[in-house]
């Protein structure tokens, strides 16, 4: 349980790593003060420009990835097909404490990003039971940001479908004896944490305030 304890412990360091806020800096500019006043790769990209926004998208998805894949390696859980719940449970933490790190980083007095770019990392990691349908959300994600150009929107809805994809695909045989309920409470979790982290997004949508991509 220590070793368990110790990568969930370094998720959440990981995940509170403010990539936007340092790139930021580095081109003299605090993204609190600018734009949504928001630190993650959304703002980065309106307000430092969309290869800084893309620079931080991608740093945003590796800190949520890398302790959740290496947690996943170092326990063997990758690799086991007839994963006990237990287990489950404790690998969906660290790709959960990675997360909350960026949601509620330590270093900013809690006040992070949105955890939609942290969360498709930390997903992603979770092979192979949730990385198809990690993909399947990045897939709504682009599809919705491509028809609306709201990226608030079309994150809630790709947070709203995640849930239903990993139920749909614990029906395939890639799950085969993998345990359903942590992983399906992890993501209705992480569906309810990003819309309500949107809720304003979603509100100034409702009543055309919402700014749209390349708008």
């Amino acid at each position: 349980m220590l070793g368990w304890f110790l990568f969930i412990a370094g998720a959440y360091l990981a995940g509170s790593v403010p990539f936007g806020l340092l790139l930021g800096r580095l081109r003299g500019v605090d993204l609190r003060e600018h734009g949504s006043k928001n630190i993650g790769a959304t703002n980065a990209g309106r307000v430092l420009g969309r290869k800084w926004g893309a620079v931080c998208f991608v740093l945003d998805v590796f800190k949520g990835a890398v302790p959740t894949l290496a947690a996943g390696l170092w326990s063997g859980a990758i690799h086991d097909s007839a994963l006990s719940a237990e287990r489950e449970a404790l690998w969906t933490a660290v790709a959960l404490a990675a997360i909350l790190g960026h949601v509620f980083p330590v270093w900013l007095r809690f006040r992070g990003g949105k955890g939609v770019a942290t969360s498709l990392g930390a997903l992603l990691a979770l092979y192979p039971i949730v990385t198809l349908p990690a993909a399947g959300a990045l897939v709504v994600w682009l599809v919705s940001l491509r028809v609306t150009r709201y990226v608030g929107l079309s994150s809630s809805l790709a947070a709203a479908a995640l849930p239903l994809l990993v139920l749909a695909a614990s029906l395939t045989p890639v799950w085969e004896e993998r345990a359903v309920a942590p992983v399906l409470g992890l993501t209705a979790l992480l569906a309810a944490l990003v819309i309500w982290r949107h809720k304003g997004n979603l509100a100034r949508t409702l009543r055309g305030e919402e700014p749209r991509v390349g708008s």
